[in-house]
């Protein structure tokens, strides 16, 4: 079995998944045998159910899930003959954000909030791990595409309101669905809570009765 099939079937157990792969340079502080790092990330809606069941969930002590991060990543990058890392225990901290950026799978939305090709806007980072081989990662072309347009590409004006609800319509056909979502989930041009619908973002309209 492979490094990867190796991670991913170890994170998978752990309600974890790659979220993405980033090669190292030497500004991120690394030892220099590890050429490329893991980014891990709960695997929504699983992980949830798994992480409750464990000691650090359970035991009332302050801080359960990143003392579980510490114990279950660690453990993986034990096994991977790899180094686990953290986004939390600074300062000083180590560049998360930015090798989200790198890895090709997240990048700013218009509104500056981080969107992921798989996790949208939920994504979230327990942890990762260095590793002893070089796992690069493809870009989503679709994320890619939304993230670099510039908010001015993203109509501006609400949808007329009506009853209950007020219908965001898609902007830009040419875009995947999933990018029209990520799109307009990021843009948050209706006022209001959201759901997303067959149609596009719809949003209950506050002043309906």
């Amino acid at each position: 079995m492979s490094l990867r099939s190796r991670l991913e079937t170890a994170a998978e157990a752990a309600g974890l998944y790659v979220s993405g792969h980033v090669r190292l340079v030497p500004e991120d502080g690394l030892p220099a045998r590890f050429p490329s790092l893991a980014l891990l990330s709960p695997d929504e809606p699983a992980f949830w159910p798994l992480f409750r069941e464990t000691s650090e969930a359970q035991d009332g002590a302050p801080d359960p899930l990143d003392r579980w991060s510490r114990r279950v990543i660690g453990r993986i990058a034990c096994d991977l003959g790899g180094k686990a890392v953290f986004p939390f225990g600074g300062p000083p901290y180590r560049p998360f954000i930015g090798w989200a950026g790198r890895s090709g799978r997240a990048h700013p939305s218009p509104v500056g909030l981080l969107v992921h090709d798989r996790a949208e806007l939920f994504i979230s980072y327990r942890g990762a791990v260095a590793l002893t081989e070089a796992l690069p990662d493809a870009p989503s072309p679709a994320l890619a595409t939304v993230a670099r347009a510039s908010p001015a590409a993203l109509p501006a004006r609400r949808a007329p309101c009506h009853r209950r609800v007020m219908t965001c319509p898609p902007a830009t056909p040419s875009l995947t669905r999933t990018a029209e979502a990520v799109a307009w989930r990021a843009a948050a041009s209706c006022a209001g809570p959201v759901r997303w619908g067959p149609t596009g973002a719809i949003r209950r309209n506050p002043r309906s009765t």
